[in-house]
């Protein structure tokens, strides 16, 4: 992709829309083969990218979800003990005695398990999805910061293995805490926000074009809505997105204060969030947006 234009027309081809600055990061990353660091509240559309990207690229997206206590043998590769031990078997059965041969053997390409972030450097091309990197612990992500700075790895039994293409790289994190300094100074950077009315209408309409417009616009008006009433966990556009979807399957083309409320729990995962927003003028809303 020569610009930043066709990468936006690259992303809204697969029904993600960006805006300038999203777009420049994505060609920039993809132009200097730098990490994108995605930041911002869950269901704003982080993870998504790294999907569009990979359907843009007509790439394999390879996906690491960190969690606490994630290690480099869980993230990067293990040896398949269960195979080296029967083919330790087979060899004694054999009369093979020669213990160099039989370790030589062991530590072979064909018993080690590659996992996501080895697979990433095999695959070329390849997008690779670092998920909630918020929540891996600080030792993961200095192992993290000098893999992505070389797109290698050294194993001892088999020596380096370096990516011949990098992969393209994506970082989320919802901010959970503060992801050290030392990786983000590595990355490109991009925080999303939520987006205004017009894009998130937008948004629903491309992704879901068979839902109703009136519809569309009433469920993102009643979204917008609630991101403005103090809640414990605002709904992402991904939540619009299921609402929209749910309304549209109970074969709904417009929506009312009553229904809103039956059907909260597609966008609200919480009691208080759901408790506080059936104390909202629902109505009122949707009465608003008519006006």
């Amino acid at each position: 992709m020569d610009d930043p234009e066709q990468v936006r027309a690259r992303l809204e081809e697969t029904g993600y829309l960006v805006d300038d600055g999203l777009a420049i990061a994505c060609f920039l990353a993809l132009r200097l083969h730098r990490p994108l660091f995605c930041e911002g509240d869950a269901g704003v559309g982080k993870t998504a990218l790294a999907t569009a990207l990979a359907e843009a690229l007509g790439a394999p997206l390879i996906r690491l979800q960190c969690h606490e206590g994630i290690d480099a043998s869980q993230a990067l590769y293990d040896w398949d003990f269960p195979r080296q031990l029967l083919h330790l078997r087979a060899a004694e059965a054999a009369g093979v005695r020669d213990a160099d041969r039989l370790e030589s053997e062991l530590y072979d390409r064909r018993f080690l398990i590659a996992r996501p972030l080895l697979r990433a450097l095999q695959t070329q091309p390849a997008v690779l999805l670092v998920d909630e990197i918020d929540r891996a612990d600080d030792e993961f992500e200095a192992f993290l910061l000098e893999l992505l700075s070389e797109y290698s790895v050294t194993i001892p039994e088999l020596g380096t293995l370096r990516a011949e293409v990098p992969p393209v790289v994506v970082l989320t994190s919802n901010r959970t805490r503060e992801v050290h300094d030392a990786l983000k100074r590595r990355c490109l950077y991009h925080w999303f926000d939520h987006p205004s009315f017009a894009r998130e209408l937008a948004i629903v309409r491309s992704r879901l074009p068979k839902v109703s417009a009136r519809l569309a616009e009433q469920v993102t008006a009643l979204v917008q809505a609630l991101r403005a009433a103090d809640l414990v966990k605002p709904p992402g556009v991904a939540e619009t997105i299921d609402w929209a979807q749910a309304l549209d399957l109970l074969g709904a083309n417009e929506l009312d204060a009553d229904l809103a409320v039956a059907t909260l729990g597609s966008v609200l995962k919480y009691r208080e969030d759901t408790d506080r927003a059936r104390g909202l003028d629902l109505a009122a809303v949707l009465a608003a947006r008519e006006a």
